[in-house]
């Protein structure tokens, strides 16, 4: 009796089951053709699949972040202006049908499909990352005239110019957790494949050039096997094999989103966050979002290098900042062209340099040629890292910062004015990652370490506001530094002088330990202009000068202090700056 009981109890269960199994089921069925637009069944007849309803978001929107931190970006584009404020943009999301009415009238060879993944997407870019979508449509200026060319070379449709937005968010340097490298994300194995020179010194998966060429070759092989440029988007990420393995799983199925829920989950989001990439960059005035310009132009030309060089040798020559080459030549991954007279490798410059260059090119390469190439022979770059020669802490104020959640180093050596090499060799650091809570140690000029401790106590969105502000130098500390050089009785001279200072006073302060002039500061008594009077520091140029004052250009402070050469500066030298209201 009991067992007969047990069986009717066991079978009863047993169609609840089944019964709730088949409800959930069709359910989700109606919610996948139902609830969920897809614009396939505008045009007369419903597939009867799974479409997608997921919010990938995450795995593109530290890009996006990580982009906004990198040197050019930082010191390129005024990320506070008002053309860029959060009121001005369209903070919401359009019914289904302005969508799909959008995108069904972009002509497009890549099929531009509409759902809720999609539309997350979109809401991504258009809501909650305004900011990032005007500078990548300030840098498409820059690079889609590249990515074009490329592309009509090899036949391929032009959209795919937009899928560097999804892969790193027009970011040369960018890295994934996956080693991924460069603006089309080339893992090691698919760049030497395409003949990229990957070795000690010369990556060639971050040159924007070479990259974009072996780019168009691979999306072209890989619509050779699938004849589905969706299918080649997800192959593009994350490999032949695991599109393969999805296919098979999908009974065979050649239709990306049949496949969809076999893919790896990251890879579900690259073709929905391509077709939303399409949607913003032809539709981004519609959310009041507008291409925000560079302070400083992007037209470059390139040079032909015929032995080693040396980043430092043109910046000091020629007084281009060394983190301007860099973040114009990201192939080179220790500040080395390894050119020969048998192989030459190019340099990228700003247009208006060139003739600086051309002028000065024999005195670039003599500079300092010794030091950086002892016996005419590129240092072993196994000692490189215990031999590298970073910012002077001496007399400088430390501080130490707590990692939070987030952070990289290039926000870091943003938002602290230093760069991301000293920032590793403080901490003996020898790659670039962090974890949350992670103590990490930063020298900052001297008398700034209170401003930069409370910059440490900030939101993230707060530190990003203050990229554009000018470090306060502690008062009290500034008396002390100045105290070192003078008795106690000489000190209150010493501010005297600071107030009614002339030029002849200027030079004792300076003489006497007042090392941060550009605080002195006076009247010009024919037009009534606040001069500021700034001392030359171990690695400045008048280009990094005029940055620290707003309005001022590095020829107009050549021209204030009747300078001619860009590369006399000489560390302790008083130049004369008047700042712009």
């Amino acid at each position: 009796m009991k067992i007969l009981q047990l069986t009717v109890i066991l079978l009863t269960i047993t169609g609840l089951q089944s019964y709730a199994a088949g409800l959930r089921k069709e359910n989700l069925r109606k919610a996948c053709t139902i609830n969920v637009a897809s614009l396939d069944t505008l045009n007369g007849y419903e597939k009867y699949y799974y479409i997608p309803d997921e919010n990938l978001n995450k795995y593109f929107s530290d890009k996006l972040d990580s982009m906004l931190s990198s040197w050019y970006v930082q010191n390129a584009f005024l990320l506070d202006s008002t053309e860029l404020a959060e009121a001005d943009t369209l903070k919401q999301t359009l019914p289904d049908s302005v969508y799909i009415q959008r995108l069904q009238s972009m002509q497009s060879a890549v099929s531009l499909s509409y759902n809720n993944t999609v539309k997350n997407f979109i809401a991504m870019y258009t809501v909650r990352k305004p900011k990032q979508v005007a500078v990548m449509l300030g840098l498409a200026n820059y690079y889609f005239p590249m990515f074009e060319e490329a592309l009509a070379k090899y036949g391929l449709p032009m959209e795919l110019k937009y899928l560097p937005i999804i892969e790193s968010a027009l970011n040369p340097g960018a890295n994934s957790v996956a080693s991924a490298v460069g603006l089309w994300q080339f893992m090691y194995g698919t760049g030497k494949m395409y003949k990229l020179e990957i070795s000690t010194f010369v990556d060639e998966r971050r040159d924007p050039l070479k990259a974009t060429d072996a780019a168009a070759r691979y999306l072209r092989d890989l619509y050779n096997i699938y004849k589905d440029w969706h299918l080649v988007i997800a192959a593009y990420n994350c490999g032949p094999g695991n599109v393969n393995k999805a296919i098979k799983r999908s009974g065979n199925a050649k239709d990306y989103w049949k496949v969809y829920y076999k893919l790896p989950k990251e890879t579900r989001g690259y073709v929905p966050a391509f077709i939303a990439a399409n949607y913003v960059m032809n539709f981004y005035q519609s959310h009041n979002i507008f291409p925000k310009s560079p302070d400083f132009p992007i037209i470059t030309d390139t040079l032909m290098v015929n032995d080693y060089l040396h980043f430092n040798q043109v910046s000091e020559v020629i007084g281009i900042p060394v983190e301007q080459i860099r973040s114009l030549n990201p192939q080179y991954r220790r500040d080395i062209i390894p050119a020969s007279k048998e192989k030459a490798y190019s340099l990228v410059l700003p247009q208006d340099e060139i003739s600086a260059y051309l002028e000065n090119e024999g005195e670039i390469h003599d500079h300092r040629r010794t030091e950086f190439f002892p016996n005419n022979q590129i240092v072993n770059p196994q000692n490189s890292f215990a031999s590298q020669s970073p910012s002077d802490i001496k007399g400088r104020d430390k501080i130490i910062y707590s990692v939070k959640s987030g952070d990289n180093l290039g926000m870091i050596s943003a938002w602290f004015r230093v760069r991301t090499s000293d920032l590793k060799f403080w901490n003996k650091m020898r790659s670039n990652f962090l974890k949350a809570g992670q103590k990490i140690t930063i020298y900052v000029p001297e008398g700034q370490g209170e401003y930069y401790s409370n910059v440490s106590k900030m939101s993230r969105a707060d530190k990003q506001k203050s990229l554009n502000k000018k470090p306060i130098v502690s008062s009290s500390q500034n008396l002390a530094s100045t105290a070192k050089a003078k008795t106690p009785e000489k000190v209150a001279e010493v501010k005297t002088s600071e107030t009614k200072t002339t030029d002849k006073s200027l030079a004792e302060v300076v003489e006497t330990g007042k090392k941060d002039s550009s605080l002195v500061k006076q009247n010009n008594e024919s037009s009534g202009d606040e001069i500021v009077y700034y001392t030359v520091r171990k690695g400045d140029n008048f280009w990094s000068i005029a940055k620290k004052f707003p309005g001022v250009s590095n020829q107009e402070i050549m021209k204030i202090n009747n300078i001619k050469a860009a590369n006399s500066l000489k560390v302790g030298q008083v130049l004369k700056i008047i700042p712009k209201a």
